[in-house]
């Protein structure tokens, strides 16, 4: 919409209420969506229709994370998460981008992988030549099971046959069947089109079909983001920028030779990834799937991201995984919030969706580096876990940031220590009428 704005200094001061009203502003929601946000909205009959056996409902907090600027737009983020700090730290960690320009992020085709595994074949390599010589033929058969997605320009993409002469079980043939599924995530397309074809290739080879089904390894339907911040942007009271880069860049390293950290360090990135994911109807454990076999792609386990400092000082910094998304089909149709999510983002595309959750990978990677390079990252996700734990302990209204407070200046952010000063709370609350009462 035009006048869209991401950027809004202390957003995250303004009464909920408000909070709400400015993104309905900005995103252009109607007076139902609104009402969505705040009611849940999933009602108990659309659940059941969902899942089997529902009995009722879980939810999760709705958040956004502002200051976004992807690809030259100002982008509000929906986020769906429990863990306290993330939306705080993306939103400061896209601030800070804002310096360089914000984030660049492009995305592949949407092309998915289906697999077709053929065994008690006498031949593996003629079978493969028998396939090869027949693509069309498998074309045909694959495009006519999908006639909403060739109607839309998707459709067959090419096939790949790997033999693999040495299994637990015996020879066997996989052809990997290529297929643009366009704005959908795609596994039911894909799923739909292995099942097609089956028979045609097992005529073909002469062998039996076993599965037949979508990786969610979906390393040809890649996004990657970058984002290049400069040193001055980075500078905290206690540290200059260009310690904060040689920090960031201490803390890469490590991920870069470690799997243990590198494991930590992608974590972190996935908690922005599948916070959009979540809100938007998105299948967060195909994402975290594809996400960490593409990390381990050449037999060791690595970083998502790389972070360099370039020829004039700036921290650069650059994302790539694969993102099988959609914003057609399943729960991004059939749940009313996920709709109001991809609203909010104001994505026209699957493939622009990727680049947004690439961008806010990247930026919640940068934010946990910062962190570290820091005040450590335990300050700011304290601060928030004592409101948790303060809630925990029954505490309500502005009982909870009292609470939270005197938590975190004890250092003392437990359960027990939370009733106990709650009940010193009331208790006070309750002796202070009487006082007056008796002068």
């Amino acid at each position: 919409m035009s006048g869209r704005t991401s950027r809004y200094p202390g957003f995250y001061q303004l009464p909920l209420e408000e909070r709400a009203r400015w993104v309905a502003e900005q995103a252009g929601l109607t007076p139902e969506e609104q009402i969505l946000l705040t009611n849940g909205g999933l009602t108990l009959e659309e659940a059941d229709h969902m899942v089997e056996n529902v009995i009722g409902r879980f939810a999760l907090p709705f958040a956004v994370a502002v200051n976004f600027l992807i690809n030259g737009r100002e982008v509000l983020i929906p986020m769906v998460i429990e863990e306290p700090s993330v939306v705080a730290a993306l939103s400061h960690a896209a601030r800070l981008a804002r310096a360089g320009g914000g984030f660049f992020a492009k995305s592949e085709e949407p092309i998915m992988r289906g697999q077709i595994q053929v065994v008690d074949l006498p031949d593996l390599s003629a079978a493969a030549r028998a396939l090869e010589g027949q693509i069309e033929a498998i074309r045909a058969v694959a495009e006519a099971a999908t006639p909403s997605i060739v109607a839309r320009g998707g459709g067959f993409r090419g096939l790949e046959v790997v033999p693999f002469p040495d299994t637990p079980v015996g020879p066997m043939l996989v052809v990997y069947l290529f297929y643009d599924v366009r704005d959908a995530m795609g596994a039911n397309a894909v799923n739909t089109v292995c099942e097609a074809v089956a028979p045609l290739i097992a005529r073909i080879t002469g062998g039996r079909v076993v599965l037949r089904i979508l990786s969610n390894l979906a390393d040809r339907r890649r996004a990657w983001a970058e984002v290049q911040i400069p040193p001055e942007a980075l500078e905290t009271p206690d540290f200059p920028g260009d310690m904060v880069i040689q920090g960031i860049l201490e803390a890469q390293a490590l991920a870069e030779v470690d799997p243990y950290r590198a494991a930590t360090h992608n974590k972190g990135i996935m908690n922005g990834i599948d916070a959009v994911a979540l809100a938007t109807g998105n299948d967060w454990r195909a994402i975290e799937a594809g996400a960490h076999a593409y990390a381990a792609r050449d037999g060791r386990y690595r970083p998502l991201t790389r972070w360099w400092r370039d020829e004039k000082g700036a921290l650069c910094g650059r994302i790539e995984l694969p993102l099988a998304v959609g914003i057609v089909g399943g729960a991004t149709q059939a749940h009313p919030l996920a709709r109001v999510a991809l609203k909010i983002l104001g994505v026209s595309s699957a493939r622009e969706l990727a680049e947004m959750m690439a961008a806010v990978g990247l930026a919640q990677n940068l934010a946990a580096l910062r962190a570290l390079a820091t005040e450590g990252i335990q300050r700011g996700h304290m601060t928030l876990h004592a409101r948790q734990i303060a809630m925990a302990a029954g505490a309500t209204g502005e009982e909870t940031d009292r609470i939270a407070e005197r938590l975190v200046a004890e250092r003392n952010i437990r359960l027990a220590r939370a009733r106990e000063l709650l009940r010193e709370l009331r208790g006070s609350a309750t002796e202070e009428p009487q006082r007056g009462e008796h002068g």
